[in-house]
């Protein structure tokens, strides 16, 4: 298969994790004879200083003229710390999913074996956890009507849903757990909003087109807490842009580290895959950063182009370094590996996994045993 991938490196650390996500996509072409062609766009701060736009035209006509979309992370202290710079990083990656009509992100959730004792969580609690989250994600109230008034001391955000927008991100859901352990979940606040009214009404009539999967409802603050409490009562998970934003990121630390969970952004025509951590710059150009996640999101294209088995190859060899500790210091403080070298051992087990103790030897050494 070959593949146009348009690379949004993006700010921080973005530019350093998807270095490593295309080693392994590089990898994976070696060893199953595929042709991936990457095509580097700006996006966020950086786009945004030598451009003055967070998405230039450019980047998203890329964007749309490739097969899908390698995406790092945006951010920058210097906007991030000033509430009222008219143009923003974050700019960019809404315009970028709306754009591109991405409206479902989906994140697995899933606790490691051999990363259990990382969790700040109980063994007990999250062992045998496997959750898919399915966020909506070009609607609600990140994407609604925005008000303030001339004196500047009041302010709104409307939160605002179609019928059309939740059955589309619905169907994704529902469809996904009849693959798994045939539950649903929603997590919305129908006891107070009005929108969340509408988003069960709808869930509820589209669950009787899926008689194998059960639906369940929880309010989004119970939620919040029963991802701590049991984690393993969730399979799949279906909520609006702002929960599914919460929510997901509160379940990284059942993993052990953020940098573990990888997104997969689609729509009907376009893809996107990102790890859901930001930019992280106080890390930037130290090789601390963990880029697991940025190559398990390479593993979703894999899968999103019905390349299963490319995609195992890949998260063997992320618990090939999980059970090796090859890892960067987030999971490993005591001795850990730049980002590089964990993305150079991941990739040579990709290519060649007999190896595995070989290259575990040469990656703590200083080695590297792929170019």
């Amino acid at each position: 298969m070959k593949l146009n991938i348009a690379v949004l490196a993006g700010d921080g650390i973005g530019p350093e994790v998807t270095t490593q996500a295309i080693k392994a996509l590089e990898a994976i072409g070696h060893s199953f004879n595929h042709t991936f062609i990457f095509k580097d766009a700006l996006v966020g701060a950086i786009a945004i200083d030598k451009t003055n736009n967070p998405l230039p035209d450019e980047t998203l006509d890329l964007c749309k003229d490739t097969d899908a979309v390698l995406f790092g992370a945006i951010g920058d202290p210097k906007y991030d710390n000033n509430p009222n710079a008219p143009i923003r990083p974050e700019q960019g990656l809404l315009k970028l999913r709306k754009e591109l009509g991405l409206y479902a992100n989906i994140r697995p959730v899933k606790a490691y074996d051999t990363l259990l004792d990382k969790s700040p969580l109980k063994r007990s609690i999250i062992e045998g956890t496997d959750i898919s989250i399915y966020r909506e994600l070009t609607g609600g109230i990140y994407f609604g009507k925005k008000h303030t008034n001339s004196e500047g001391t009041i302010a709104s955000d409307l939160c605002e849903y179609s019928k059309e927008e939740i059955e589309r991100i619905t169907h994704l859901a529902f469809k996904a757990a009849q693959n798994r352990r045939k539950k649903v979940t929603l997590i919305d606040k129908a006891n107070v909003l009005e929108s969340s009214r509408l988003w069960r009404k709808v869930v509820t009539e589209i669950a009787t087109q899926y008689t194998d999967v059960t639906l369940d409802f929880m309010f989004v603050d119970n939620a919040a807490m029963q991802m701590i409490l049991n984690p393993n009562q969730f399979d799949v998970i279906v909520t609006e842009n702002m929960f599914g934003d919460i929510i997901s990121d509160e379940a990284s630390v059942i993993g052990g580290s953020i940098g573990l969970l990888a997104s997969a952004s689609v729509g009907d025509t376009y893809c996107m895959f990102e790890p859901i951590h930001g930019s992280y710059p106080q890390a930037t150009g130290k090789g601390i950063a963990n880029p697991i996640a940025a190559i398990l999101s390479a593993a979703m294209l894999l899968e999103h182009f019905n390349l299963h088995q490319e995609a195992m190859m890949i998260k063997l060899a992320v618990e090939k370094a999980l059970e090796l500790n090859i890892t960067t210091s987030d999971l490993n403080p005591e001795n850990p590996l730049t980002t590089e070298k964990v993305g150079d051992f991941i990739a040579d087990y990709i290519e060649n996994p007999e190896d595995s103790n070989i290259n575990f030897e040469n990656i703590h050494v200083g080695q590297s045993t792929i170019i």
